[in-house]
């Protein structure tokens, strides 16, 4: 790739990221005011996320699968973290917040969800590993059509029905698929997809804004009651996921580099997928999809945050390393 074009790219990123809050906050405010027009995107949630992990794919080159060998550790501790600290704090915060049956699923389910494809753009922004946050990703995504269903059947299995193989199926449909045709088409046609990498952003941008105001309509009712409670787990299961993704990573004598790709990896789940999955395989308690709702607001506004402080906190070590 180009210095120009990895610089439009960056600008890009820098800007969506900046943004993204607003933009889907916005288009959630639309959806819970609007739910009979927006309900009319709800039939294309699983395809827009498919579009969006597409995207994700395209950014992908070979290299990014090589460093899965290259940095062992590094992807050991990111990965355990995601699929067994953040699945744990979720059931745990059910049961300390008494959350309902509905709730509870859903706030499972973005435990149990693989790494967000925001993650390396704030990583980036944080001036973290970049490589290594791709890497954690495209692991936890490919890892996903295993683990969570397996963790969502161990951990909700007692609330309701669960049906492990229809969702391993699903994940592999929406999630697996499409990342392996986005990569697929880059190494077909590299010089045509590395044109299109600055408006990526922007489109996972716009594609995640319109699965939120999709799902919003079917949320609404728990939303008026139950938004108070949801917020509070979602805020503390994000908020656990950064802590503990530092300090586990730290532990390990890692750089605090690394740490804070991990941190960032951890925090940011995907909650599209989870709230796509609570649409599709827990349609009888349609408030399932709320905690996915909202973390995807969430973790993007604290995303923002945490890069600005990881930012200022690498500058300053630089300094002080002179």
């Amino acid at each position: 790739m180009s210095k120009k074009a990895m610089t439009a790219e960056d600008r890009s990123a820098l800007v969506a990221v900046t943004v993204f809050p607003l933009i889907i906050v916005l288009g959630a405010v639309w959806a819970y005011h609007f739910p009979g027009t927006a309900a009319h995107l709800t039939p294309y949630v699983s395809p827009g996320l498919g579009f969006i992990m597409f995207t994700m794919g395209l950014t992908l080159t070979v290299k990014d699968f090589k460093r899965v060998a290259e940095r062992p550790l590094a992807v050991l501790i990111g990965v355990s973290a995601q699929y067994i600290v953040m699945p744990a704090v979720a059931f745990g915060l059910v049961h300390l917040l008494n959350l309902p049956a509905g709730i509870a699923i859903g706030v499972i389910l973005v435990g149990s969800a693989p790494g967000g494809t925001a993650s390396n753009v704030v990583a980036y922004l944080a001036k973290a590993d970049v490589a290594l946050s791709v890497t954690l990703t495209t692991v936890s995504t490919l890892l996903a059509p295993i683990l969570t269903p397996i963790l969502v059947q161990i951990l909700a299995g007692t609330l309701t029905e669960i049906d492990g193989g229809a969702m391993a199926i699903s994940i592999a449909k929406t999630v697996v698929i499409p990342v392996v045709g986005g990569v697929v088409l880059r190494l077909l046609i590299p010089k045509t997809i590395d044109k299109l990498l600055p408006v990526l952003p922007w489109i996972s941008t716009l594609g995640i804004t319109l699965v939120v105001a999709a799902l919003v309509p079917g949320s609404v009712e728990a939303l008026r009651t139950a938004v108070a409670v949801v917020f509070a787990a979602v805020i503390l299961h994000n908020l656990a996921g950064l802590l503990i993704g530092y300090w586990s990573a730290r532990a390990t004598r890692t750089s605090p580099r690394t740490a804070r790709t991990v941190s960032i990896e951890v925090g940011m789940q995907n909650s599209g997928l989870a709230a796509t999955l609570a649409k599709t395989h827990f349609a009888a308690t349609p408030e399932a999809a709320l905690p996915g709702v909202i973390f995807s607001v969430w973790h993007n506004i604290s995303g923002a945050l945490i890069a600005l402080f990881f930012r200022r906190r690498a500058e300053a070590q630089a300094k002080s390393s002179r």
